[in-house]
């Protein structure tokens, strides 16, 4: 059995102001999408500048900031957003949605293809592959908070966190981290490696992100202002990523099948 590290979750301070590592951790991921888009573009020849991925990280990040917040609100907290909506403002009393976050990125880069003249799907299968290490970023970022803690178990590395109970859980935030992180960015990376028609990729992130959170949700504690939705088992996020596990399988259907008849 592990006890949880009692992390500070302030990093450092400079006066009055406090830098926490969830902050940074945003910071992190904004920082390797931006560098891992350079050396995409630089790699295999891609026709973006540095100003355009620029411009592009700055619209993506304002998609999950607002998405992310409003998202967490509308589908989390659905309850103190309509009897307070003015908390929706109140970002440091943390609160993210990734499935919010990814529709507010959706709507900023339609924004984005139209300023730039691109192809949406074209700019979205170039996005897809830089996004699974800033969400490995972010799970850190939950477990270094000790949010987010997963179900109690017996399994050896039970971690007991002390602001919860005394029972050993699983550390699901880690597991999120290797899943939707890690193994989800090997997977794009690879698949996006070689050329493939527009929208594939995309089809293939969506697939892959709905399958990891709906695997690593067996394991996490749903949040307890909403417990569990059906059958003592079934979560928010598990409903959120099965319409994104189908939109993705269709996207990457058809993306295919119109190529295919394209060549035909």
């Amino acid at each position: 059995m592990l006890i949880f590290p009692q992390i500070n979750p302030v990093a450092f301070s400079i006066g009055p102001l406090q830098v926490h590592w969830y902050g940074l951790m945003y910071l992190i991921g904004f920082a390797s999408a931006w560098l891992l888009a350079l050396w995409r573009a630089k790699h295999y020849r891609l026709a973006w500048t540095p100003e355009q991925i620029g411009d592009l990280i700055f619209f993506a990040a304002l998609g999950v900031i607002i998405g992310g917040r409003l998202g967490y609100m509308v589908f989390y907290n659905t309850a103190l957003f309509i009897s307070k909506p003015w908390v929706v403002f109140k970002l440091w009393e943390g609160g993210m949605s990734f499935h919010g976050g990814l529709i507010g990125v959706i709507v900023a880069l339609l924004f984005f293809a139209r300023k730039i003249k691109k192809p949406f799907w074209e700019i979205g299968d170039f996005v897809a592959p830089l996004v699974p290490l800033g969400l490995a970023a972010g799970r850190i970022g939950n477990f270094i908070n000790g949010e987010l803690w997963g179900r109690a178990t017996d399994v050896p590395w039970g971690m007991v966190f002390p602001a919860v109970d005394d029972q050993p859980r699983h550390p699901s935030q880690l597991y999120e981290c290797g899943l939707e992180g890690i193994a989800l960015f090997i997977l794009v990376w690879w698949y996006a490696a070689k050329p493939r028609p527009n929208g594939c990729v995309s089809g293939v992130f969506l697939m892959g992100y709905a399958t990891c959170r709906l695997i690593g949700e067996l394991f996490r504690e749903p949040d307890v202002q909403l417990g569990f939705l059906a059958f003592n088992w079934v979560t928010m996020g598990q409903l959120l990523s099965l319409p994104m596990l189908l939109a993705g399988f269709l996207l990457w259907w058809m993306k295919r099948h119109e190529n295919l008849s394209r060549v035909n």
